[in-house]
């Protein structure tokens, strides 16, 4: 008969319990804090010498975007900040500067070191040529006039006639009916895959009319969902191709357009 099994006891070693460090070792140094007193001095004193000194002087203004002449006019606006540290450069003070350039949409710039400042222009998308009697000016999408045209027959634009009695000046912003609608309206269509070329603009009793170089008319009616009757009458327009031209497409009411001829009131329905 075997022994009986004794039981045996055994024990295990525990790690010595590692003393929490003091709060005085967690802390910096003397001579730490002051080497980075040292250095943020430095480091602001090279940021003051140069915002103050010619360290970083602009003595390159880079225009980029937009035709030659407004690139000449945009450097003749900022030619007061050659000179001025890049540092000093502000966005604000860049935009103040352009603001009165009607070509100017919108600017911005990079700080291009040791002494360039890259300023991109924007330009205004010109739409619309506005008419006033024998009078002519260049009309952005924005509705901003742009400039005034010596010779109006020499412009491809569309054209649209105000009154003699309104107020136009390069650089304002017309108002809705001075022109300001018609530009909006002439957004989708000019300088896009639209297949026609428009003539004229009519706008008379709340009702808006592209006229067409062949003489067509669209009927846009009022200025609700301009984009949704445009997409309806270039679908109208590819559909009918070369041919006899129609005297009008009525889109006033987009999800019924109406194709019209010269003789009858009513041709078809697209």
């Amino acid at each position: 008969m075997a022994p009986p099994r004794r039981a045996t006891a055994r024990t295990a070693a525990l790690p010595p319990r590692r003393p929490f460090p003091s709060l005085s070792r967690l802390l910096p140094s003397l001579r730490s804090l002051v080497v980075g007193i040292v250095l943020i001095g430095l480091a602001a004193g090279a940021y003051v010498g140069a915002r103050e000194t010619s360290v970083f002087a602009v003595s390159e203004l880079e225009i980029v975007g937009g035709s030659p002449r407004l690139k000449a006019q945009v450097r003749k606006a900022l030619a007061p900040e050659v000179g001025r540290s890049l540092v000093r450069i502000r966005g604000g003070e860049i935009d103040r500067r352009v603001a009165s350039i009607p070509g100017v949409q919108s600017v911005s710039y990079d700080r291009v070191f040791p002494h360039t400042l890259r300023v991109r222009v924007t330009p205004e998308r010109p739409v619309l040529l506005l008419r006033r009697g024998s009078e002519g000016w260049v009309i952005s999408a924005r509705g901003r006039v742009l400039r005034s045209v010596r010779n109006v027959r020499v412009s491809s634009l569309p054209r649209v006639w105000v009154p003699k009695e309104t107020r136009v000046k390069a650089g304002a912003t017309l108002a809705p009916e001075s022109g300001g609608l018609v530009a909006s309206v002439l957004v989708p269509v000019v300088g896009t895959n639209f297949p026609a070329r428009v003539r004229s603009v009519r706008a008379a009793d709340a009702e808006l009319t592209l006229v067409l170089r062949s003489g067509l008319e669209i009927r846009l009616g009022d200025s609700g969902d301009l984009r949704l009757k445009l997409a309806v009458a270039r679908r109208i327009l590819v559909l009918q191709g070369p041919g006899p031209v129609a005297a009008y497409i009525d889109v006033s009411v987009p999800e019924r357009p109406v194709v019209g001829g010269e003789n009858s009131q009513v041709e078809g329905e697209a």
